[in-house]
């Protein structure tokens, strides 16, 4: 289904962060997978969600606080 959904990903850190933990619980196994299959640039959400201090966790699928 990959481009068949062209929509704007949030923009602030804050929403990006609830808006992706949420679509990595719901629906995606993988940040790649999400990434994927929104046509998004995996390294871009990366940074901007380290800007706040959250980095992706494979093993937890989601988002958490940098330590």
């Amino acid at each position: 289904m990959k481009g068949a959904i062209n929509m704007q990903i949030p923009t602030d850190p804050y929403i990006l962060l609830s808006y992706v933990n949420t679509m990595l619980r719901d629906k995606y196994s993988s940040l790649d997978k999400l990434c994927d299959d929104l046509d998004i640039n995996r390294l871009r959400i990366e940074e901007k969600l380290l800007s706040i201090d959250y980095t992706y966790n494979a093993g937890l699928n989601r988002f958490v606080p940098k330590q």
